[in-house]
């Protein structure tokens, strides 16, 4: 500690202020100053995206940058690049499957496939500075969010010419094969293209972009957080996919049904003729021995689990039918009939999550409240989102309506004692914000 008299203080401090301008000084938290060639520093660009996820790229490789010798490990944190992909994301999966660094795999997840599926190599590492405000485990894409940026402003980074198709598609192979997590591609695909004020059409047969639909003026979304906490990794949600497939599996064996997707088959269709050779429940060692595996790359039937089989393989059914009458309805003439059907979608949506075994008491009860303010009071429907087992509700109402989302949220908070977090607004996605590079 420096003990300078008290009559010299203030042109001490000047001293400093000057030698910190002049890049001599680096002053840092607390008031404290170092010398930069003494300190751990990285000087370079830092390249930025929407959802405040960056990266500083060194203007000199990091062992060298210093005049120090320091040994950089280029074989991805230990993991061997030059594994075949199945391997080495089998060995990524296993080195961030402790409950307490999962998180880090969807930061780690998307720079390794980007080694391993486009060569990108990072030969003095790389630091990554992360921020954002998207909250963690609400159901509302945090995980998706993530892949997106960090991969995004890799690539504006490094110099990485992608498609922005191709990114989600990357992202979501990140989750699946790294993060552990067998979701599909809509998050990836809505946190890359989405739009502010309209919703994101997609038909996932693989992912087929279809013309975004423009939310009415009169209308908006809100998000109500349940505070139960949603894991698309969870065993809820891969055990109704499992079923799924299980489903589809048995009726490829037992009827003519498409060779492609199972929503491709109608309700009528399956009410008919196909829900009755489907058992409402099956143990997977059952399966196991009539069927063999199913076609889902992502999840495997446990032998000992059992699986409500039938309503599993009619929700993406009637979702879809549910989901192509939204759209519809969207694109019409705006009047109160037609926002009392969008509203019921929504409910006969949810209802449809629950049956499956992806609801919660949180969320059945916040779908429950909005419903009780209903059409009244400007709000017409609500339904759980992402891969449901709590999180967040979505709701549609009159875009002057906010009052009684507040009263919904207060009556919730009231029953339960936990104070939901509303999201409202929207943002453009990944592909139409790009990155921001800041030279520092």
């Amino acid at each position: 500690m420096l003990r300078v008299p008290r009559n010299e203080r203030v042109s001490f401090r000047r001293q400093l202020k000057a030698l910190v301008a002049a890049g001599e000084l680096l002053q840092v938290r607390g008031n404290r100053y170092g010398l930069p060639d003494k300190m751990d520093l990285v000087v370079g660009r830092l390249t930025t995206n929407p959802g405040g996820f960056g990266f500083v790229v060194p203007e000199q490789p990091l062992d060298t940058a210093r005049g120090e010798e320091r040994n950089v490990d280029r074989s991805g944190g230990g993991l061997d690049i030059a594994r075949g992909p199945a391997d080495l994301y089998a060995d990524a999966r296993a080195r961030f499957s402790r409950v307490e660094e999962q998180w880090a795999s969807y930061v780690a997840g998307p720079l390794l496939v980007l080694m391993r599926e486009r060569g990108l190599t990072f030969s003095g590492g790389v630091r990554i500075v992360i921020a954002s405000n998207v909250p963690e485990g609400k159901g509302v894409s945090s995980s998706a969010a993530l892949e997106t940026a960090v991969m995004r402003a890799s690539c504006e980074a490094f110099d990485l010419a992608m498609a922005a198709h191709d990114l989600a598609l990357l992202c979501q192979r990140s989750e699946n094969l790294i993060s552990g997590a067998p979701c599909g591609v809509m998050d990836q695909m809505t946190c890359v293209f989405g739009r502010e004020d309209a919703l994101m059409a997609l038909l996932c047969q693989p992912a087929e972009l279809q013309p975004d639909v423009p939310i009415p003026s009169e209308l908006a979304l809100w998000g109500i957080d349940s505070g139960e906490r949603h894991a698309i990794g969870g065993s809820d949600y891969g055990a109704v996919r499992t079923a799924t497939f299980m489903g589809y599996r048995i009726l490829r064996a037992r009827a003519d049904v498409p060779d492609d997707y199972l929503a491709n088959v109608s309700p009528s269709q399956f009410d008919d003729a196909l829900a009755p050779l489907l058992p409402e429940e099956m143990y997977g060692d059952v399966f196991l021995r009539e069927y063999g595996s199913t076609a889902d790359p992502v999840t495997t039937v446990d032998p000992a689990r059992v699986y409500k089989v039938r309503v599993a393989t009619a929700h993406p059914i009637r979702e879809h039918a549910r989901v192509r009458t939204f759209r519809r309805l969207l694109l019409g003439p705006a009047n109160e009939d037609q926002r009392r059907e969008l509203g019921d979608l929504m409910y006969q949506s949810h209802a449809s999550y629950s049956a499956s075994g992806l609801g919660s008491a949180g969320t059945d009860r916040l779908v429950d409240l909005v419903r009780q303010e209903g059409p009244g009071n400007g709000l017409y429907g609500a339904r759980i989102t992402g891969g449901g087992s709590g999180g967040t509700v979505a709701v549609l109402g009159l875009r002057d309506a906010a009052a009684a989302i507040g009263r919904v949220a207060a009556a919730y908070h009231a029953a339960i004692g936990h104070q939901p977090q509303i999201f409202s607004g929207s943002s453009p996605g990944v592909a139409s914000f790009g990155a921001r590079t800041i030279v520092l």
